[in-house]
């Protein structure tokens, strides 16, 4: 091998010199950029903020992506935060509202990181967030309930219920604490749920059903005054269909009283005898009920008012007989009747006629 190399030309051998120069430059130079690269600068990735410390103090806060420089370690230490939106849910709190009832509250929150800066010499590590974070709802929601009656949480009344407002001011006071002291920006804070321990809750109860039976009881007026309403307006009605069937029964029965008079006197004029009949007639079917049984003789008055009137239309001319008829059919409809009288008088004509001609 030896023999080989020597026997290898001046030029050849100072080219293979210079290549394995090269090649350890080369090395030199990656392996320099490489130091430099993590030793010098620092990522700070989409998402995130970072603070870079020099000897433990704090030099510049990084809240964009990008490549930053800093001196390598140990003179200068990079110290990365989540800067996306997280979620936090609270520990459950047991407040007292303003009428000094007790409740169980838990709420959430949404937050970020905005000042990294404060955010590392306030709290320094965000597995202490929550409790930074809890701390501060507790203080608002204690503050904000003071000043609140239980209804304004939980109410059948829906114009009681403050929810909204309460929600608001106590994410209010929590985002402005925690920006100002924490370096946190609080996005939302809202109740997640609402529980009543257990001594409350029959009074709660009960509150629930004096508000239901109030409830009850203003429907039932409302009802009880409608039905007022309607039961004078039907009164009403009544009254004045009342008087108006009185006042048209009281004109028909006057109507019929002159009526009746007037066939009376009629038939006083036409038949005297006819008239004292019915008369006499009346007072017997007035005298006795339908289920009367009288046993009496024909000569006792009234009663011989049958056999005396009988007696006294053989005594009387065929006048008489229409007379009569036009008296009895006077409770008759007017055309039947009229019809009626004009077919007897025709008849009694016809009879005459028939008699004259057989007197011929």
């Amino acid at each position: 091998m030896k023999q080989e190399l020597n026997q290898l030309s001046p030029e050849t051998k100072k080219t293979g010199k210079r290549s394995g120069v090269l090649l350890k430059v080369l090395l030199a130079l990656v392996l320099l950029t490489v130091v430099g690269y993590f030793g010098f600068t620092c990522e700070v990735r989409e998402g995130s903020c970072a603070v870079i410390l020099r000897f433990g103090a704090p030099r510049a806060e990084i809240t964009e992506a990008g490549l930053y420089f800093k001196l390598p370690w140990p003179f200068e230490t990079v110290t990365t935060y989540d800067g996306r939106l997280q979620y936090l849910e609270s520990n459950s709190l047991e407040t007292t509202t303003h009428d000094n009832r007790n409740i169980i509250l838990q709420s959430y929150a949404l937050w970020s990181v905005s000042d990294p800066l404060l955010f590392h010499n306030s709290v320094g590590s965000q597995q202490k967030v929550e409790s930074y974070i809890n701390d501060q709802i507790f203080n608002a929601t204690n503050s904000v309930l003071g000043s609140y009656n239980l209804s304004a949480l939980v109410s059948l009344i829906s114009e009681e219920i403050r929810t909204e407002e309460i929600q608001n001011k106590i994410f209010t006071m929590v985002k402005t604490n925690c920006e100002k002291s924490y370096g946190i920006s609080v996005s939302d804070v809202s109740i997640l749920r609402i529980s009543l321990p257990e001594t409350n809750l029959e009074s709660v109860f009960a509150q629930m059903r004096a508000d239901r039976q109030k409830d009850i009881d203003s429907i039932i007026a409302k009802a009880q005054r409608d039905a007022d309403i309607i039961i004078s307006e039907a009164d009403t009605e009544y009254s004045e269909i009342i008087a108006d069937a009185q006042i048209q029964a009281a004109e028909i029965y006057a109507k019929t009283e002159a009526e009746v008079a007037k066939i009376y006197a009629e038939a006083q004029s036409a038949n005297l005898e006819l008239y004292r009949f019915l008369k006499e007639l009346d007072v017997i079917v007035n005298s006795v009920a339908s289920d009367s049984v009288l046993v009496v003789t024909s000569d006792t008055y009234p009663f011989n008012v049958l056999l005396n009137y009988g007696d006294s239309l053989s005594k009387e001319d065929d006048q008489t007989i229409v007379n009569d008829l036009e008296y009895i059919l006077t409770r008759l409809p007017e055309k039947d009747r009229t019809a009626l009288i004009d077919a007897v008088h025709g008849l009694i004509a016809d009879a005459q006629k028939n008699a004259g001609g057989a007197a011929q």
